[in-house]
């Protein structure tokens, strides 16, 4: 059975895409958002972040060739911007964590 044919992959990866278009649309307002708001706003971008590098070491480690290749295509699209997956990790990181310094100043 392929990388892709897993039910579970397949479930797995239509619900983490789902959560992040729901939060980076929810994001859009978070100026508006209240302190807790944006709290709980951080806390669950993280948690998706963790989810998000999870399910790309699945691919990383697995041997299909269709998740191999996956993994080589977000590395490609990612080098145009002149970024590779791990830059892009730490970079969310130090945003989600310039935006908890900036709430914690706020209180």
């Amino acid at each position: 059975m392929g990388f892709f044919d897993s039910d579970i992959i397949q479930q797995e990866a239509k619900q983490l895409f789902e959560d992040y278009q729901a939060l980076i649309k929810l994001g859009g307002n978070y100026g508006k958002f209240d302190r807790d708001g944006k709290k709980l706003f951080i806390e669950q971008m993280e948690a998706m972040m963790d989810r998000y590098r999870v399910f790309m070491k699945r691919f990383e480690l697995s041997e299909d060739f269709m998740a191999q290749m996956t993994v080589e295509q977000l590395k490609t699209q990612l080098s145009q911007f002149g970024v590779t997956p791990q830059q892009m990790f730490d970079q969310m990181d130090l945003t989600l964590q310039r935006m908890k310094k900036e709430l914690e100043q706020q209180s």
